[in-house]
């Protein structure tokens, strides 16, 4: 017979708790631990035949605050995103932005041409053109008739 005794709201709080726990537990075994949070900052990437394009969402950095290396084949950005001004009588309610240094790796299909990247800056959105070395670059082979 069902006892009613048992069940009481603090053993269903106690229930939903342990709940709780074991998800958190079964979430982080399916991630190795690593957080399922999106890297910051977020990236868009294009390519064509002569190179690609590589946009990168970086609201309230200074553009002169942010380093744009090329190696090979890999684009690496870096950056510091300081966290806003507050006196100390405001306390966060809630803080979702990312703040404090970054850093960001992409691997291109192709190695970049180093000497002729160009990067732009609008509306807090950093545009990097990467162009392919003239190698890498794919050529029109004409055919012959014999």
């Amino acid at each position: 017979m069902f006892n009613r005794r048992f069940y009481t709201p603090s053993m269903w709080n106690e229930m939903e708790r342990f709940q709780r726990e074991m998800n958190q537990l079964f979430d982080s075994a399916f991630t190795n631990g690593l957080s399922t949070q999106a890297e910051f900052p977020a990236m868009a990437l294009w390519s064509a035949k002569d190179g690609a394009i590589l946009s990168t969402e970086v609201p309230g950095i200074n553009p002169d605050d942010i380093d744009i290396s090329v190696l090979g084949q890999t684009v690496t950005i870096t950056g510091n995103r300081e966290p806003d001004k507050t006196g100390e009588e405001i306390h966060y309610h809630r803080q979702e932005r990312q703040t404090g240094s970054f850093s960001r790796s992409i691997e291109l299909p192709f190695t970049v041409d180093a000497n002729n990247v160009q990067a732009s800056f609008e509306k807090g959105v950093l545009y990097i053109h990467l162009p392919r070395t003239e190698a890498e670059k794919p050529k029109k082979i004409v055919v012959k008739s014999i």
